[in-house]
């Protein structure tokens, strides 16, 4: 069957008798020979198992774990065209929300390796080899890594020296499932958050990996059980320091924080210039304060909510070491703060919440408010293109769309 077009996750589209089936990894172009994995309603979901004729577009993969690891779909794809094939997802996704934008999409490129700061790798013990890695597309399959493209190189030195410090203590590391790594974005601190099975008492015994592993500034890990799960510092300091845009803005290796390096700067500088000085800037899903810190310093009024009280520590001391005392911080469900929250005349919003999106009911609450400027950040485009047909139907339409390729090769 001949691949018609690229849609959201990787995935490319083409049809048997009718039929649309889903191929993973397909490229507009390509003859493929596939099999079928799944079947519902309205399509079917295939893997390649041969392809007949490339795609014009592929190329060698730069990955050697590439097709078998899951972190990548595009690493077969030209990178100039990686952006159009984005595009175009991005363009389709909101037409068929019912909200087509005809207007130019500015996108910003991104370099294809090392820009990931912040990832989660899986463990598990085969025998006496402790390995480490990211799973199979859809499978709880592991490859172990060599050498992930994505990661900055301290990221996978750090990486490689705690599977390697792990080996002698098989006993341990079966109680090990994986491990949270965060670096800031201009190198220099790495901190590793271990995920366990291990109870509190038990936990003491990895403080000596930190000393197996001389890139890692800080160690902790996730312990108890289910229900009752917390993090415990073990050595150094469990937090990471980037800077942009002229702030330093501290996260903790188990806050969310964006993980590209090269394009942050660059985001938050057009969340900028999108965003009406003045007034009072609400901004939802606010984490640790990237935008309310930055963007927020044109403002006159700044009220910050976010639900993850770690975020929030973190938020507080970033806008306590700025001096920024006309940020306000409010830890708390995004949707209860809007309706607790006085409306301020000619409000600003910025948010940025996780791939499910705002939903119907912030959506609502956000134009109930008749704000003077809604700036939306997403990592999601079927979301974005479902909130921004809720946001059109309340009077709101996108004025300008951009494009970051914050997730480069995939």
């Amino acid at each position: 069957m001949a691949v018609e077009k690229s849609v959201y996750r990787g995935l490319g589209l083409a049809r048997h008798e009718g039929q649309v089936v889903f191929v993973s990894r397909g490229l507009p172009g390509d003859r493929l020979r596939v099999r079928v994995e799944s079947v519902t309603r309205g399509y079917a979901r295939a893997r390649i198992e041969a392809t007949l004729e490339p795609s014009a577009a592929r190329r060698a993969s730069p990955c050697s774990l590439f097709p078998h690891c899951g972190g990548c779909a595009y690493q077969e794809l030209d990178y100039a065209r990686q952006l159009t094939l984005k595009e175009a997802i991005l363009r389709e996704s909101l037409a068929r929300a019912g909200v087509p934008w005809p207007g130019e999409i500015p996108v910003h490129g991104s370099p294809e390796e090392g820009w990931r700061t912040r990832a989660f790798l899986h463990l598990e013990v085969r025998g006496q080899e402790v390995r480490l890695g990211l799973r199979e597309e859809r499978s709880h399959r592991l490859v172990s890594l060599g050498r992930c493209l994505q990661l900055t190189p301290g990221l996978d030195a750090v990486a490689h020296a705690l599977r390697e410090a792990l080996t002698p203590h098989i006993h341990l590391a079966r109680r090990i499932e994986g491990m949270a790594l965060a670096e800031s974005n201009k190198g220099g601190t790495v901190v590793a958050s271990l995920e366990t099975r291990l109870s509190s008492a038990e936990v003491g015994s990895l403080a000596s990996l930190r000393t197996q592993s001389p890139w890692l500034t800080g160690l902790g890990a996730v312990v108890g059980s289910p229900g009752q799960r917390h993090f415990v510092l073990l050595r150094g300091e469990p937090y990471v320091e980037s800077r942009i845009d002229g702030r330093r803005l501290r996260s903790h290796v188990l806050s969310f924080f964006q993980a590209n390096r090269f394009l942050l700067g660059d985001m938050v500088r057009t969340v900028g210039r999108l965003t009406p000085p003045g007034g009072r800037l609400l901004d939802l899903y606010a984490g640790v304060g990237l935008f309310a810190l930055t963007v927020g310093g044109a403002a006159e009024d700044v009220v910050a909510v976010e639900g993850a009280p770690l975020a929030v520590e973190d938020a507080k001391a970033n806008a306590s070491a700025a001096g920024l005392t006309h940020v306000h911080w409010r830890c708390e469900d995004v949707r209860e703060a809007l309706h607790r929250l006085p409306v301020a005349p000619g409000e600003r919003v910025i948010l940025d919440p996780p791939r499910a999106g705002a939903g119907s009911e912030v959506v609502a609450a956000i134009a109930a408010r008749q704000p003077e400027g809604i700036v939306y950040v997403s990592c999601d485009p079927t979301t974005l293109a479902r909130d921004l047909k809720l946001f059109a139907e309340l009077g709101y339409h996108a004025a300008s769309l951009h494009a970051f390729d914050l997730v480069p090769d995939t």
